[in-house]
């Protein structure tokens, strides 16, 4: 009788035993995780935080486009996102300001396609003189219904331009 009155309670010993390792083991677990995620002497990152290219991304549109600065900004409350770029080679970097091409915004993860919108008094909320080395540019797309957000990662295409995976700031 004694045997069968010992081994409910070291069942319940044992139990208590492991639950108890588990905990420290989880335990121990997170505070290294968490000093892994942020170490000592350094900031946090924010997901928020713009992404930047690769060094292999910047190289290709520097050679191939002839620009570099690449940037999408969600302004005027989100109802705006502008793309900016700092042309480097200016024949390089023609197709960006041609008319002839209509540019696109694209967040291929909510399947939404931006346009350059056209105001009667305006024109095209671009620039699209011819471009000069040196000098920065812009283009405004509209984003009625505030679709994109900050964070996204979104494509600018302008003719055979493509620029991936941008951080909207």
């Amino acid at each position: 009788m004694t045997k069968h009155r010992l081994m409910p309670r070291t069942k319940v010993v044992l139990l208590a035993g492991v639950f108890a390792s588990s905990t420290a083991v989880s335990q121990a677990a997170a505070q290294s995780a968490a000093t892994v995620a942020k170490p000592a002497g350094t900031a946090a990152t924010s997901h928020y935080q713009p992404e930047h290219f690769s060094k292999r991304a910047e190289l290709h549109y520097r050679l191939v486009w002839g620009v570099d600065s690449l940037s999408v900004k969600w302004t005027e409350s989100g109802e705006v996102i502008r793309f900016s770029y700092r042309v480097l080679d200016a024949d390089k970097a023609k197709m960006l300001n041609d008319k002839k091409y209509e540019p696109s915004l694209i967040d291929p993860e909510k399947g939404v396609k931006l346009v350059v919108p056209s105001l009667e008094k305006v024109g095209q909320l671009r620039q699209s003189s011819t471009p000069e080395a040196g000098k920065s540019y812009w283009m405004a797309f509209s984003n009625k219904g505030r679709l994109v957000k900050r964070g996204d990662h979104v494509d600018v295409v302008i003719g055979q331009f493509r620029a991936e995976g941008i951080v909207v700031e």
